[in-house]
């Protein structure tokens, strides 16, 4: 298991847009823990994105306090546990601050924003009569981390590294580290394990974010200095 930790590739501005989207995501998750359980249940299924509902336009529980089209963005704000939110935000702040630094701090936000919205719609597209609720920001994660791999491929990230007992820190090219990332998304999808893990999600996610980001990268940016 590969758990990154920090990436030594440093930036020229301040990642305002990554840390908006972590503190977002985080204070999302606060007022849904502040909930009981049944009102947490109601919260996600009326914000989660349901593939049966973005499919049909139908709403399966109950009148809407907005398209059902728009939950594809209001998922991308929930979670469904703490380590959840943890993991996600996690890869967002390491390896987000990067893209952000060389798309500025707009062509961030929307490249991020497209990002999830192609994730979840090949997760709908994946499923289409399920009734299940899509959350989580790792698709829109996962279509920067296909953006970072793209870019940075030889950026040494700093990574807990576990195998059973073993257990030791090492730097690491992000081409290993990410590879792997999305060879696990890949066995999860061929292996056909049922799970909670929008697998489909994070695959569709990562390679918009491999294409993406050579059509959002400004033209300056791409003089600056790259790390391989």
């Amino acid at each position: 298991m590969f758990i990154p930790l920090k990436d030594d590739n440093p930036t020229l501005t301040f990642p305002v847009v990554t840390l908006g989207l972590i503190l977002a995501n985080g204070w999302v998750f606060y007022h849904q823990i502040s909930m009981d359980v049944v009102e947490s249940q109601r919260f996600v299924f009326q914000w989660g994105a349901i593939p049966y509902q973005i499919m049909t336009g139908q709403s399966l529980f109950g009148p809407l306090t907005v398209p059902v089209q728009f939950t594809l963005v209001s998922s991308m704000f929930l979670h469904g546990g703490f380590l959840h939110l943890v993991g996600n935000m996690l890869y967002l702040w390491i390896f987000g601050n990067n893209i952000e630094d060389t798309l500025g701090h707009f062509r961030f936000l929307i490249f991020y924003l497209l990002c999830g919205l192609a994730a979840a719609m090949a997760q709908v597209l994946s499923s289409p009569g399920s009734t299940v609720p899509m959350i989580g920001a790792s698709g829109a994660v996962a279509g920067v981390l296909g953006a970072y791999l793209l870019l940075f491929p030889g950026a040494r990230v700093l990574t807990l590294l576990i195998i059973i007992i073993f257990i030791k820190f090492v730097r690491l090219p992000a081409l290993i580290v990410l590879g792997f990332w999305f060879f696990l998304q890949l066995m999860g999808v061929m292996g056909g394990a049922i799970t909670n893990v929008a697998f489909f999600a994070h695959i569709g996610g990562f390679v918009v974010g491999l294409i993406l980001i050579k059509i959002f990268q400004p033209r300056w940016s791409k003089k600056r200095r790259r790390i391989y």
